[in-house]
């Protein structure tokens, strides 16, 4: 832990966060790695242990990295069957970070990340981990959607997502990829009808839960959910699809957790994991192959985003280099999930 980093002045945070929670001392910070979008650091005053989020530096995409809509949705769902960080305090003020940003208290706990984090559990821990996944998942899609009203319009969920995940890809593009073009087209045409309007996370994964930590250090349940910024109202199997294309050993990559789930025999399939959610929700997944072709259509035009930032030499952390190269494999796979589908038995 130490002084400024790159975004974040600790100067001009400390009268922001005083006034927020009565500072104890002197700020430090630490950078946490890991993530691939906005820009997570860990603070504290010797007392208080916080953790403050913020968008990245340089080229921003318009709609993204909203930190409001995430603390909005941090204070909607603390409290709730949800476990969330408890919200501090959003500021909106650009004179203080350059960016909006906020703060919440930190969820101390494993983050299964990596190889690493996962290959010495036991291989029930492993399976105990889904479960816990699938469940709170299942948990946040029985959330009363009033709870976030006037959030987002249910209506035309998908196709408007669609459409806004195409725009994103035209304004971050740095190559013609005419097979992605072949995939919109694609996906404009077969949009299912929505079985039910949920509360949506819109990047749910392993890397994006705390577990807490058990006698023995492993993970011992969720403790909290993080990085709630694409969080809206809408279709649920978006998550689960979404949640899949991160099962695929290979997508790993782009998030810089390679083979996380792989390293671990304990981890189940892919066509298991959709068993899971489909008992605890009622959903039908007659149509998953779409919400799973679109989930990776989704993370390569986010992979392109992050590899325009790199090009520009606007990232901080390691890691960033390898997310132009994985852009023509995540469009190749959604292309292969529309046409022979994802839940054979053998496949991750």
């Amino acid at each position: 832990m130490g002084g400024d980093l790159v975004g974040l002045d600790l100067g001009a945070l400390a009268p922001v966060l005083d006034r927020a929670v009565g500072l104890a001392g002197p700020l430090r910070a630490a950078l946490i790695e890991g993530g691939r979008s906005n820009l997570t650091y860990r603070l504290t005053d010797g007392r208080g242990d916080w953790v403050l989020r913020r968008p990245p530096v340089g080229h921003v995409l318009p709609t993204a990295h909203d930190m409001a809509r995430e603390y909005r949705a941090l204070r909607a769902l603390h409290g709730t069957a949800v476990p969330v960080p408890a919200p501090v305090v959003l500021c909106k003020d650009k004179d203080v970070l350059g960016a909006d940003f906020y703060v919440m208290e930190r969820v101390a706990g494993p983050v299964l990340r990596g190889a690493a984090d996962t290959a010495g559990l036991p291989l029930e821990a492993a399976a105990g981990c889904t479960r816990q996944l699938v469940d709170v998942l299942a948990a946040l899609h029985r959330t009363d959607p009033a709870v976030l009203e006037g959030f987002g319009r249910a209506d035309g969920f998908v196709a408007r997502q669609v459409a806004r995940w195409a725009r994103q890809w035209s304004l971050s593009a740095t190559r013609d990829l005419p097979e992605l073009d072949a995939l919109v087209r694609a996906l404009e045409r077969s949009v299912p009808k929505p079985q039910r309007t949920s509360v949506v996370h819109g990047d749910y994964r392993l890397d994006n839960v705390i577990f807490a930590p058990g006698d023995d250090g492993g993970p011992d349940g969720i403790a909290a959910v993080v990085d709630w910024e694409m969080c809206t109202l809408g279709d649920p199997l978006t998550d689960l699809g979404l949640l899949l294309v991160y099962w695929d050993e290979r997508t790993q990559d782009v998030t810089g957790t390679p083979h996380a789930i792989t390293a671990n025999p304990g981890f189940p399939d892919r066509r298991t994991v959709a068993e899971s959610y489909a008992a605890a929700t009622g959903l039908d997944l007659s149509e998953l192959d779409f919400y799973v072709a679109f989930g990776y259509f989704k993370l390569a035009v986010i992979a392109e985003g992050i590899h325009a930032r790199y090009l520009a030499g606007q990232t901080v952390g390691a890691g960033f280099e390898r997310a132009g190269a994985a852009v023509p494999y995540l469009v190749e796979s959604a292309l292969t999930a529309w046409h022979d589908g994802v839940t054979e038995p053998a496949d991750r």
